[in-house]
């Protein structure tokens, strides 16, 4: 019975980090679903854009209030999750605060993470006050009703217990170290620093040694299953920028936000027809006319690339790029966040599929365009890049919304009137004015 505890920990710890490793290779796995693109080009900016935005929040704190709240916020989550190795180590083996003998420095550590753990439970509360009181607008949205809105409270109301139960953890644990409590005065053998806790710990001054250790204790467990359950969670939640942030920074797109990218089929072609050396008539090469052509655009998430599926796993719904979009702003329908979304439930619904098939996905007569993103929605987009430069984690909506045009045009030949029509006059006077090259300076004769 001695070591029950013990083995208890070891089997729910193998448990939390199995099933972690279970939905992380399914991410993958969805990720990679989505075509080929080749990221690995300039590894030295990329590594500065990861540091810069994912690591530095240099994005977030362009709007300086909710910026600089999430910096703390982040900062105090990480640091404070130091802490776990220490408890891992003690739930493993048996020991208490082992890391104890560092003496003043771990005084010092004690006193950051109580600190920290303080900010963060403030921080928390004013996010939950500006979702959920202060009625800021790209909150509002309807792509956030039903379960994206309790989805972020979810997040808010885990934090605040996970960081209570940490300074009950540690104003329990002080309240033992002055008493003399045998285990707890040996293992730390001081007393500490605990800049917040000491304020709970008094507590505990009418409470018997035994009923504080319980309340230590249940405290140090539900503290420590609970960031298991938070891990595993990640994976259904937006959260799960906290761990995609940094790949996505890395692998985003680093050319210049205005220049779009061209078809490899397209341009052949163009080549093709403007080289005075080729021969219109030749034959194709043998077993080129067996190939299938390739899809022009995307209809559907599977034809998007892995690097857009990772940027709409990688949503934190903030809202900035929508909040940004002239488009929304003049009340049109389109809302890049919900595109997002869309697309990440879409990819979703693909893997659950392949799960429910045993590997295999069976046609569900659902596909991106029109069951889960509306023609409406892309042709409202003004191809502005404000979306892409407002996103805090370097997402591109834009591609997945010209992918998707793409394919209107170039498959279906959807395109709206207008841009037919002016299309047309390209093609037929080199211009997208309905006159001959002739005639279209005649307008200055009739000044």
């Amino acid at each position: 019975m001695e070591y029950l505890p013990n083995i208890l920990f070891i089997l729910a710890l193998a448990a939390g980090i199995g099933f972690f490793v279970v939905n992380c290779r399914k991410l993958i796995r969805n990720i990679k679903l989505g075509r080929d693109e080749d990221r690995s080009d300039n590894k030295p900016q990329r590594f500065k854009n990861m540091a810069k935005i994912a690591l530095g929040q240099y994005k977030m704190v362009r709007r300086p209030v909710s910026g600089i709240i999430h910096v703390l916020v982040y900062l105090g989550f990480v640091i404070i999750n130091i802490e776990v190795l220490e408890i891992i180590i003690d739930g493993i083996f048996g020991t208490h605060r082992i890391f104890s003998f560092l003496g003043g420095f771990y005084d010092f550590l004690i006193a950051v993470f109580e600190v920290f753990a303080l900010l963060v439970l403030v921080g928390v509360i004013i996010f939950w006050i500006r979702r959920n009181v202060l009625h800021i607008k790209r909150f509002l949205n309807k792509e956030l009703k039903g379960w994206p809105k309790l989805d972020a409270n979810l997040i808010l109301y885990f934090e605040v217990v996970l960081m209570l139960l940490f300074l009950t953890m540690n104003a329990a644990d002080l309240s033992l170290q002055l008493r003399g409590a045998e285990h707890y005065a040996q293992a730390s053998g001081i007393v500490g620093a605990f800049p917040v806790s000491q304020f709970i710990a008094p507590i505990f001054e009418n409470m018997d040694t035994a009923s504080v250790i319980m309340i230590e204790r249940a405290a140090w467990w539900i503290h420590i299953l609970g960031i298991l359950v938070f891990l595993n969670y990640l994976y259904y939640s937006k959260h799960l920028h906290i761990l995609l942030a940094f790949p996505n920074t890395y692998f985003a797109r680093l050319k210049p936000q205005g220049e779009l990218d061209n078809l490899e089929a397209v341009t052949n072609e163009v080549k093709l027809m403007m080289d005075p050396d080729a021969d219109p008539y030749a034959m194709p090469e043998e077993g080129a006319a067996d190939e299938v052509p390739a899809k022009f655009g995307a209809s559907e998430a599977t034809d998007l690339s892995w690097a857009q599926l990772l940027n709409a796993y990688t949503c934190t719904e903030c809202g900035r790029c929508t909040s940004e979009c002239p488009a929304h702003q003049t009340g049109k329908k389109l809302s890049p966040r919900r595109i997002m979304m869309a697309t990440r439930d879409r990819i979703e619904d693909i893997g659950k599929n392949i799960d429910a098939n045993k590997g295999e996905f069976k046609e569900d007569g659902k596909q991106l365009l029109d069951d889960y993103i509306t023609r409406e929605e892309l042709w409202a987009c003004t191809t502005c890049n404000a979306c892409v430069e407002a996103c805090p984690v370097g997402i591109n909506p834009l591609s997945i919304i010209m992918d998707m045009r793409q394919y209107l045009v170039m498959e279906q030949s959807a395109a709206p009137s207008d841009l037919n029509n002016a299309m047309t006059n390209i093609e037929n006077n080199a211009a997208p004015w309905p006159f001959n090259q002739m005639d279209r300076a005649n307008w200055i004769n009739e000044i």
